[in-house]
């Protein structure tokens, strides 16, 4: 059985060196492939885990281009252990396009990582389209983890637990309900969008995503979606961001099936990297469904 890490991160120095968060435990690629040996995974998507960088750098750009080159570098040391997924510099579209076309024809990379949110702007809003729209052309997945920096609800309630805890899922799961409404999840089936934490709180709100719609449907209060939510919240993909919580694997399992959820440690975050491994193969479903979610999934994906 072949593991795939979908959600792990590294930093470079000059990124953790400019963030309030982060430590140089962030930083430390040896320490990152000695936990993969140890549990037995294959390879690693290193995806961006959102920072407050850029304000002490001056822009986007600026943070793209150094995380870009330098995971771009680790992806030239260990082709076989890392897959990169590129920040793009979000202030402007068509840099954003310049810098997507670098990253996967320069510098190796084979994904885009994306924040569910800047500054209040979600992925439906029109300066991300064009890049929405290339990536479900050429294939390349967006992995989507939430926004830290001035989530939703952080203008009333800023707390070092509730924040994280609460309104980080939250964006994410705004995130995905502005895509469904604006029609995007419905004009790009062929998209392969891939949320952090199990997509929020998106598994737990299906049936409520669909009596809703219905009703207000039938007073013809909220537009045609042209099918329910839930038909079209299959689309998605989501990781299970080191999760080993047996509920949220059912809820989850229910809403998108075993075909669309990927596992992925949160690496390091979150250190019980066997914990969460286990916790897919105490799962009830077959021995092809457990190896698709630690790793076919995303190997189909990924084209390996």
């Amino acid at each position: 059985m072949q593991i795939i890490d979908s959600h792990c991160h590294w930093l470079p120095q000059e990124i953790i060196a400019n963030a309030h968060f982060f430590h140089k435990g962030w930083g430390e690629i040896e320490a990152h492939l000695q936990m993969m040996e140890k549990s037995g995974i294959s390879s690693s998507v290193l995806s961006y885990p959102t920072s407050d960088a850029h304000l002490k750098l001056g822009s986007f750009s600026e943070v793209a281009h150094i995380f870009n080159d330098n995971v771009s570098g680790v992806i030239r040391r260990y082709p076989k252990k890392f897959i990169g997924a590129a920040v793009l510099p979000v202030d402007n579209t068509r840099d954003m396009l310049e810098e997507l076309k670098r990253a996967t024809q320069e510098l190796g990379f084979r994904a885009v990582s994306l924040a569910s949110s800047y500054n209040g702007k979600y992925l439906d809003d029109g300066i991300f389209l064009p890049v929405l729209e290339a990536a479900a052309k050429n294939n390349i997945p967006v992995f989507v983890h939430a926004q830290i920096v001035n989530p939703i609800g952080f203008e009333r309630v800023d707390d070092p637990l509730l924040t994280p805890v609460i309104e980080y899922i939250f964006d994410i799961t705004t995130c995905i309900g502005r895509l469904l409404v604006s029609g995007i999840l419905r004009e790009y089936p062929q998209a392969k969008f891939i949320f952090a934490n199990f997509g929020g709180a998106i598994p737990f709100l299906q049936h409520r995503f669909d009596a809703t719609y219905q009703m207000l449907r039938g007073i013809n209060f909220v537009k045609d979606l042209q099918a329910n939510p839930t038909e079209l919240l299959k689309n998605i993909y989501v990781d299970t961001g080191g999760d080993r919580v047996r509920t949220n694997f059912l809820l989850a399992l229910e809403l998108l099936g075993p075909g669309h959820i990927l596992w992925g440690s949160d690496w390091p975050a979150k250190k019980d990297v066997a914990g969460s491994i286990a916790a897919v193969n105490e799962l009830e479903i077959s021995e092809k469904d457990k190896s698709a979610i630690l790793g076919g999934n995303l190997a189909e994906i990924l084209g390996l």
